[in-house]
Parts: structure tokens; C-alpha cells; sequence
């Protein structure tokens, strides 16, 4: 878990454009894999902008499909109501056949959603009918490197010359997201995570004698899911837990969980609002270029608003994608984010695709790829 990929069991993922620096996270795997050309397709999970904040920071194409687009089922679970499995590619036209194959309903997860799936591959070269793209207020503010809103602003300018009409909205929300994304996602977390206690689910302690003072009186099935948990579990996601639990405890719920989830409801609103006079809304996918590993693993709440600009779209269930729009003074990829009405897959595509074509960002390769 954790938006730099450096907390995984097997050790940190590096950024194959400066491989002193992180890919992004959590599936920045999947996004180094692209990169890297280890693979010509991928895929991510993305609970809070996993897909879209590594392929930002990678120099690739990421997609969050809509909340039900894609089945889940076979994915291990975090925030069930905010998971969703989509592709990487090292372009549109890659991505759109990628995300074709998984999409539709599965019997198998109930909530992948019933609807038909379009071609996404046959009508992606076609411009869209209207362009009306919307710039989300609130993302060009405090905190937003200079060098990432420069080349955000050129992609406007782009769509501009293309025709699109361009308008200022408001999300006026989103400020509320962050906080709002870590009380319902550890909720989740903790209450998904909680099979995994080595009797049935997970990795089981070899070792589960009492370690601690008080531990000796405990029956033997509880300490040994206290060791298997205290062994199978990450700093981070520990730390996701136990938000979480508190989160849920009683005499809290009420004051913590519930309040986001009422705060989710006006995000989705927001987005609601917006959508009723634009057809899609544009802005950056992360607020800075790839960190130095280590950077910010001691302020938990830095790394956390690394994805402030992607935590909406899952909260409203919304589709969103992250496409390469340039580089910073020492080469480091800067992503674009387009985010969609639901299941509005099709014409995010579309409309990405009027910018891709105008620009050759996603031609661009680091010098480790093969």
C-alpha cells in the first residue's frame, strides 16, 4: 500500500527514468513494467489513484476503469467500495484493447455492473462529437510544483487548438478528500484484512510463543494470529489497520466513518455539478515529478497527499486516466489527468486521444528500457 511502491515485500520499486527515485504507487510494479518495456501490457488496482499516480510519475498510460466496470473478483481485497483493476499501456490504443478484455459483468463479483461494453479500439481514433473540457479549480493551487502546472497549462493550450471549448469549474469538495478517502479506505481495510490471520487465509508465524508480557495466558490460536499478523503485515498497511479499527470502534463510527461517507456523497455531487456543463475535466495527476526514494517514508501524511488529486475519482466511482504530457528540467515524466462521467469510458479515451495524437510525450523511453 502507499503511494511510492517502496514498501513491498520485496523490497522498493524504482523509477526506471532515475532509479534513485520511487515509480509511484502502490502498483508502480505494473507502471515500471511498461516502462521499462519488461512487458507491452499491464495491470493495477487502484483504490486511490494506484494506476494513475505511477503511470503519471512513469511516463505511461494508466486507467481507472468506473466503479463496476471491471470485475474484482480474484483481487485481494482493501476498500472494496473504491477498488478498481485497470490497465497500463504505452499508449491509448494498447490501453483501449486492454481495457475491452476485462471489462463486463461478472457473475462472479456483484458488483461489476450489467452494461453493455463498447469497441473501445474501433472509435478511438474518432474526435469526439463535442469537446467541452472543464479545468478543475481547486487542482491548481498550494502545493502544485511550477514545472508540473507548466506542462498541464501547454496540454490545455493543446486542446485548445484543437477546437475544444475550455471552461474553469469547481469541485468545491475535493478539499475534503483526502481526509475523507483515509477514514472510509482503512475502515475497509481493516475490516477486509481481518481473514488474513494465518488459520485459513495468509502467511502463519512458525514461531507464535508469547513475546510480550501478558502474552503467556493467551490461548494458543490467539497468539498465533497476533504473530502471523505482526509477520505478514507491513508497516503501512498495519498502519491502514489500525486507523481503520478506530475508525469503526464504537462511539466513534458515528463521528468518523459515517461523516465521510457524507462527505463522499457531496464529492459526488460535486462531480454531478460539473459534468452537467463539460464532457470531461482536466488537470494534473500528481502534484510533483518522482521523489527520491526515502524521501518522505517518515511523514505519512506527505506521502498521503500525493494522490490529492486522484482520491475523488474513486470516492465518486468515476473513471479516470493518466496520460504523459512532459518532462521536467532533468527528464522526469509529468502526467495529465482526464476524469469522466461514470462509464464514460469511451469518450475519456476519445477526447485523450485528440492530445496524444498532437504530441509524441508517449513516444518517449528512459534510457534502462530495453
Amino acid at each position: 500500500m502507499g503511494s511510492s511502491t517502496e514498501n513491498s515485500a520485496y523490497g522498493p520499486t524504482r523509477n526506471p527514468w532515475d532509479e534513485e527515485r520511487i515509480p509511484g504507487g502502490s502498483s508502480g510494479g505494473s507502471a515500471v513494467a511498461i516502462a521499462a518495456d519488461l512487458a507491452p501490457l499491464s495491470l493495477g488496482t487502484d483504490t486511490g489513484g494506484s494506476i494513475r499516480q505511477p503511470a503519471a510519475l512513469c511516463g505511461v498510460v494508466g486507467l481507472k476503469p468506473s466503479y463496476g466496470r471491471v470485475s474484482r473478483y480474484g483481487l485481494i481485497a482493501y476498500a472494496s467500495s473504491l477498488d478498481q483493476v485497470g490497465p497500463f499501456a504505452h499508449d491509448l490504443a494498447d490501453a483501449a484493447l486492454l481495457l475491452k478484455v476485462i471489462s463486463g459483468r461478472d457473475p462472479h463479483d456483484s458488483t461489476s455492473v450489467d452494461t453493455p461494453v463498447p469497441d473501445y479500439s474501433a472509435t478511438l481514433e474518432t474526435p469526439p462529437e463535442t469537446l467541452r473540457i472543464g479545468i478543475v479549480r481547486e487542482f491548481f493551487s498550494e502545493g502544485l510544483d511550477p514545472e508540473v502546472e507548466g506542462a498541464v497549462c501547454e496540454a490545455i493550450r493543446v486542446y485548445e487548438k484543437a477546437g475544444a471549448t475550455i471552461k474553469e469549474v469547481s469541485l468545491p469538495h475535493s478539499k475534503f478528500g483526502v481526509p475523507a478517502y483515509y477514514l472510509v479506505a482503512p475502515a475497509e481495510c481493516s475490516s477486509n484484512l481481518s481473514r488474513y490471520d494465518g488459520t485459513i487465509y495468509g502467511h502463519r508465524a512458525e514461531d507464535f510463543s508469547a513475546k510480550f508480557p501478558g502474552e503467556e495466558d493467551l490461548p494458543p490460536l490467539i497468539r498465533m494470529m497476533m504473530a502471523s499478523r505482526a509477520e505478514g503485515f507491513g508497516a503501512e498497511v498495519k498502519r491502514r489497520i489500525m486507523l481503520g479499527t478506530f475508525a469503526l470502534s464504537a462511539g466513534y463510527a458515528d463521528q468518523y466513518y459515517n461523516q465521510a461517507l457524507k462527505v463522499r456523497r457531496l464529492i459526488r455531487n460535486d462531480f454531478d455539478t460539473a459534468f452537467k456543463e463539460v464532457d470531461v475535466l482536466i488537470g494534473p495527476t500528481s502534484p510533483t515529478a518522482a521523489f527520491k526514494l526515502g524521501e518522505r517514508t517518515a511523514d505519512p501524511l506527505a506521502m498521503y497527499l500525493s494522490d490529492i488529486y486522484t482520491i475523488t475519482a474513486n470516492l465518486a466511482g468515476i473513471p479516470g486516466l493518466s496520460i504523459p504530457c512532459g518532462a521536467t528540467a532533468s527528464g522526469l515524466p509529468i502526467g495529465l489527468q482526464l476524469l469522466a462521467p461514470a462509464f464514460a469510458e469511451e469518450n475519456l479515451l476519445r477526447t485523450a486521444r485528440v492530445f496524444e495524437r498532437s504530441t509524441d510525450w508517449h513516444t518517449r523511453r528512459p534510457t534502462t528500457a530495453r
